[in-house]
């Protein structure tokens, strides 16, 4: 069977503009995860404050410990049930992010245990607060370590977001597949599909490296 790609190329623009909401519900959703990723990841270094470590810990275990569509199905499906409705984007956003947050986390903890806890005595023997020697001392090295392993995260998002068609989301997977419904070619169709996350992924990989080569070169790294 020969293959067309008529049909996709009929469709581009339907899957140009998909892919930009891809685009935009990763970014917002890597921003959320980064930040939350931070806090939980600063939260579990310390197993002295039970509370904060405790709530962290169950966090990472319970997001980990479960499939990413059950956690967006809960959102979308089950939280009307409460009188809680959520856009379809916005539980897109909270549960990519949140469940990216788990796994920035682990990120975040790892590197910053793998500088050398005697800059942070160091600094605290000038003067400076747990928190200032954190911030000024112990993240700016940590940060160009956590670049590799948080670009493997970000690659990982931005193929998660696939599942977010399945709310109703018009993004490349469900572009995709609205122009394979009035054209039944679906083998060309994912094939383009496939292509553009490629090309996501790969800027994505890019500009990850660029950014430690800088970081790098700034001698934020021994």
């Amino acid at each position: 069977m020969d293959l067309d790609f008529s049909p996709v190329w009929a469709g581009m623009p339907q899957l140009l503009a998909g892919a930009l909401v891809t685009v935009e519900i990763t970014a917002v959703s890597l921003l959320l995860g980064c930040v939350m990723g931070l806090l939980v990841g600063i939260g579990r270094l310390n197993p002295k404050r039970r509370v904060i470590y405790g709530l962290c810990t169950a966090y990472v275990a319970a997001i980990r410990g479960t499939p990413l569509l059950v956690q967006l199905f809960i959102l979308f499906f089950g939280l009307p049930q409460f009188g809680i409705l959520l856009p379809a984007f916005v539980c897109g956003v909270i549960g990519l992010g949140v469940y990216s947050g788990a796994y920035v986390s682990e990120v975040v903890r790892g590197a910053i245990q793998s500088i050398d806890r005697g800059q942070m005595e160091a600094a605290r023997s000038i003067g400076m607060s747990s928190g200032l020697a954190m911030r000024t001392v112990v993240l700016p090295q940590a940060v160009v370590r956590m670049i590799p392993p948080l670009g493997n995260e970000f690659i990982a998002l931005i193929k998660n977001s696939a599942l977010v068609s399945l709310l109703t989301i018009h993004d490349l997977m469900h572009e995709g597949q609205k122009i394979i419904s009035v054209s039944y070619r679906s083998l060309e169709v994912y094939l383009a599909i496939a292509v553009v996350y490629f090309i996501l992924t790969g800027i994505t990989t890019l500009v990850l490296r660029r950014i430690e080569m800088r970081l790098r070169a700034g001698g934020m790294v021994q």
